[in-house]
């Protein structure tokens, strides 16, 4: 399968053939029908910044709100809707979206692959996360927004309490959410361990990769706990079973095992690709490998498989046995030594390098701070007694955000200015960039860091309002204008996108002398991604004799074909022929859309709507020709290049 290069003509006759092969269809009406994994992990992007955005506004209606005693700029009810949603919105429409669209664009190219595997399934993945976030926009513009908080705890949500259609319509969106990301997971799974460039091996995976790998498996094994209690609880609310209703032998603590089993590894799933980018960012803008590279990938491992035993310090004030909370203590307080690994292999790095200082780098090391803050905190409260001190006080609002805006904002922010000349060709401007950082840094503290004092001074969370004689005004006035820094810090970053869209002077391939593949094609890259395909021999490919790296040819270059290799060691295994662009996937998310907002009215959606989705479903599976039996068999025998097996 390796081979020297083509001849320059004939290199340029085979990127032409890839062109027409690869493209997506033009215009609006193909626009629907893209499969392309660069334009549907922009689309993720894009539209989850769009949810921050959303999520942002709402935010600072909280602030505004709060930044005096006895306020009435908004009501009780509204104000339990403006947080409920907030919440919702970032957790589910933000957070996880964002990280797993930038891998969808990243993955494939820092692999060496010419597409995303189960490009039609990530298509849907995104219409059903857009649906989503439209429906519950929608509700909310209708005074029907979830109003129980992004936790939706049950007695509260449940049909003794929450009346109307708020708490339903919260459960649903859950389901559109993990459906979207349960789906784009199981893609990238398939494309890490299966599509690589040949000869890179298990060990010379990039660490954003590593990092996106064990993410995607931690959200094929957590979401489908919290599908489970979704859908547990309307089934309560629309046709009468009783999973949390205590009096008919459920149990309202059900809802807080199924919802924190998922909710703690969600913490996880938002914060390991950030990693994943810090080490990449390190190791780029200080010129040398990163150090300790076996020690960050099992830091990963480690980190993934202990955040599914600390669920219930998020429950300690719910009468729980004392020996059984002290086991998820010893696990809470364990799960910080892997982030400690990864920190001084980061120093080390930082230590031995040679500092190129950009806006990238500066993300990054504001990172370092905020995020060990959020790591302190979060030894704090797995003591028990402190944690029931502090229970639902600003104390732990605190720690949430700087865990999760600090290991998790920060990271994607200085990445986005990182991959951006990759994903459109443009440079943003290093002034602006590094402008946009220093507000938010400041912003982002002024903002959060009181609420430590606010939660030991006893302010407790979920608040609309409380009295001047408490004393927490001026702390809450520092933190509503620590967010209007933060607000313009974002406003700048986003100029700076704006401007540098607009600029005519077009990046280079690698602007910033990095080592992994995705530098190895154009900017931004072309349809089909590489041609001719790379291939590994070395864990820094593009710092390492990047001439002598081994090149791929035999792949079919007159259809949709890629290379999948084996597990380990990334040795060529066959071809594949891979789908088309088709519409399908987005009738299919439009009909399982409509099944899903049905069923909260009805339970008979179920029924009647899955007649629609299984018009959708022919559809996108109808056969298509592909290779006959007979003429895979002469290609296995032949032996001159590696198997085609075709995709129906």
């Amino acid at each position: 399968m390796t081979a020297g290069l083509h001849s320059p003509v004939e290199l340029e006759q085979e990127r032409r053939r890839l062109t027409e092969v690869w493209a997506d269809p033009p215009g609006f009406l193909g626009w629907f029908s893209h499969i392309d994994h660069k334009s549907i992990g922009r689309r993720f992007v894009v539209t989850a910044f769009g949810f921050f955005t959303l999520g942002g506004l709402l935010a600072a209606l909280m602030r505004i709100q709060l930044a005096r005693p006895d306020q009435s700029f908004l009501s009780a009810d509204m104000y339990n809707q403006v947080f409920t949603m907030h919440g919702t919105t970032m957790m589910f429409l933000f957070a996880v979206p964002v990280m797993l669209g930038l891998a969808v664009y990243i993955v494939p190219l820092a692999v060496g692959a010419r597409s995303i595997a189960f490009p039609r399934l990530v298509a849907y993945g995104y219409w059903m996360f857009l649906f989503g976030g439209i429906f519950l926009f929608a509700m909310f513009a209708i005074n029907t927004g979830p109003d129980n908080g992004w936790f939706s705890y049950v007695p509260l949500a449940g049909p003794e309490f929450g009346l109307g259609k708020r708490a339903d319509v919260w459960a649903q969106l859950v389901t559109f959410s993990e459906t979207s990301s349960l789906v784009v997971a199981v893609a990238l799974v398939t494309t890490i361990l299966k599509m690589r460039a040949p000869g890179m091996a298990l060990n010379r995976i990039p660490v954003y990769v590593w990092a996106m790998l064990i993410v995607s498996l931690m959200t094929i094994l957590s979401m489908p706990a919290i599908m489970l209690a979704s859908t547990t609880l309307i089934m309560d609310r629309l046709i009468g079973t009783h999973f949390y209703n205590q009096a008919e032998g459920g149990d309202p603590l059900l809802w807080q095992h199924l919802f924190w089993f998922f909710g703690h590894p969600e913490v996880y799933i938002i914060f390991l690709p950030a990693q994943g980018m810090v080490s990449t960012i390190i190791s780029t803008f200080f010129q040398r490998p990163l150090v300790g590279y076996l020690a960050v990938v099992l830091s990963l491992v480690s980190t993934a498989f202990i955040g599914f035993g600390v669920w219930v310090h998020h429950m300690f004030t719910t009468g729980l046995p004392q020996l059984s909370m002290s086991f998820f203590t010893v696990a809470s307080v364990m799960i910080v030594v892997p982030t400690g690994i990864q920190f001084f292999c980061w120093i080390a790095t930082i230590w031995t390098g040679r500092l190129v200082l950009r806006a990238p780098v500066l993300w990054a090391l504001g990172f370092f701070a905020v995020f060990l803050i959020g790591g302190l905190t979060g030894v704090m409260l797995a003591a028990v007694p402190l944690n029931q001190q502090v229970h639902d006080t600003f104390f732990v609002v605190a720690h949430f955000h700087y865990v999760l805006i600090g290991g998790a904002v920060f990271p994607l922010l200085g990445a986005i200015h990182y991959w951006f000349p990759k994903m459109t060709g443009r440079m943003m401007g290093e002034r602006l960039g590094r402008a946009s950082f220093w507000l938010f840094f400041a912003g982002f503290n002024l903002t959060f860091f009181p609420m430590h004092q606010l939660g030991l001074a006893g302010m407790p969370r979920r608040v609309y309002t409380y009295q001047a004689v408490m004393g927490w005004g001026t702390l809450n006035l520092l933190a509503t204008a620590g967010a209007v820094l933060m607000t313009v810090a974002l406003v700048i970053y986003l100029i700076n996108i704006v401007r540098a869209l607009r600029s005519r002077a077009p990046a280079t391939d690698d602007p910033w002398h990095a080592a992994s593949l995705e530098w190895a094609t154009s900017s931004p890259p072309p349809p089909y991604n590489f041609s001719p395909l790379p291939g590994v021999a070395t864990r820094d490919p593009l710092w390492n004799r990047p001439d002598e790296q081994p090149l791929v040819i035999g792949v079919d270059s007159t259809c949709r074909e890629v290379l999948v290799t084996r597990l380990t060691d990334a040795a060529p295994d066959h071809r594949r022929k891979l789908v088309t662009p088709s519409a399908w996937p987005f009738f299919a998310a439009l009909a399982t859309a409509l099944m899903f907002i049905w069923s909260i009215f009805s339970p008979w959606a179920v029924v009647w709507g899955s007649i629609p989705l299984t018009v959708a479903l022919i559809g996108w599976f109808w056969p298509r020709e592909g290779v006959s039996p007979a003429a895979l068999r002469r290609q296995i025998e032949s032996g001159d290049h590696a198997p085609s097996e075709a995709t129906h």
